[in-house]
């Protein structure tokens, strides 16, 4: 029997071990690969360099001028900045948006309120190339031009419903008991949000708001139907890089978009623990 036991928990580290390589060996190779000086095949390590980063913010040297495949390094920071106009937009209607639906749902009872609550999950149900597709017939249907516009309607359709279930998860571990002691207290309904329930679902709304950040600045196929042709995100800007193969610079993009996701959730880890 202790046989067994040692037997089944040697199984379990093992297996452990190879479910957490399978997720996060090829995002180190990723990073260990934006280093390598080999400016044509990404697999032949050819020494270490930051050529490639360099490279990125227009520092340009005689070993990368032979692999140029950044066009120019105004378009990159043109649609970096480009992504993070419609991340931060579509952050803050969502939020606040979603948010607003979550504290309905959560407070009253009306009509049609488990249809609602299905219909907010179907946008994250819904496979992505439907939705851009159904997206970019909607806007062209009705006449609107594809831009940056129609890139942060598009994406709060979805957004949404990320952040009502955020919200709404930490609605229900809620204790109603202040909000009645408030009421008691003479407090009128809007004193009671902002010192009651605001404060107690805060972390809540700051999960839900990073998290739409970090999806909207990572969006592809929606954004590609409804971006139109003279509006360009990073990840779009980054999958026409990838027509003309796998190069370091790419790599070295894509890292920095890692460890600018790990800098957001850092930062929602902390305000979380400062809040609690």
């Amino acid at each position: 029997m202790n046989f067994v036991h040692k037997l089944g928990s040697l199984s379990l580290i093992v297996y452990v071990f190879i479910f957490f390589a399978f997720i996060y060996l090829p995002i180190a190779l990723i990073v260990i690969y934006s280093f390598n000086a080999d400016p044509v095949n990404m697999m032949r390590w050819s020494g270490f360099t930051i050529d490639w980063y360099r490279q990125i913010f227009g520092f340009r040297n005689a070993s990368s001028e032979a692999a140029l495949y950044i066009e120019s390094t105004d378009q990159l920071l043109a649609a970096v900045r480009t992504s993070l106009i419609v991340a931060a937009s579509t952050t803050a209607v969502a939020t606040v948006l979603g948010t607003a639906a979550a504290l309905a749902v959560f407070r009253y009872s009306f009509f049609g309120k488990r249809f609602y609550r299905v219909l907010l999950f179907v946008p994250m149900l819904m496979p992505d190339i439907v939705l851009g597709i159904a997206l970019l017939i909607f806007f062209v249907g009705v006449g609107i031009s594809l831009g940056v516009g129609t890139i942060i309607i598009g994406q709060c359709t979805f957004l949404i419903s990320y952040v009502f279930i955020v919200v709404s998860a930490r609605l229900a571990g809620m204790d109603r008991t202040l909000e009645n002691a408030s009421a008691d207290l003479g407090a009128d309904e809007w004193t009671t949000f902002r010192k009651i329930t605001l404060p107690q679902v805060m972390p809540g709304v700051v999960g839900g708001a990073l998290l739409a950040f970090i999806i909207s600045m990572d969006d592809l196929v929606i954004t590609y139907f409804i971006s139109g042709t003279s509006t360009q995100t990073l990840p779009i800007f980054i999958f026409g890089m990838l027509r003309r193969g796998i190069k370091p610079e790419v790599n070295a993009i894509a890292t920095m978009m890692l460890l600018f996701s790990f800098a957001i959730a850092a930062l929602g880890l902390y305000l979380n623990r400062r809040k609690r």
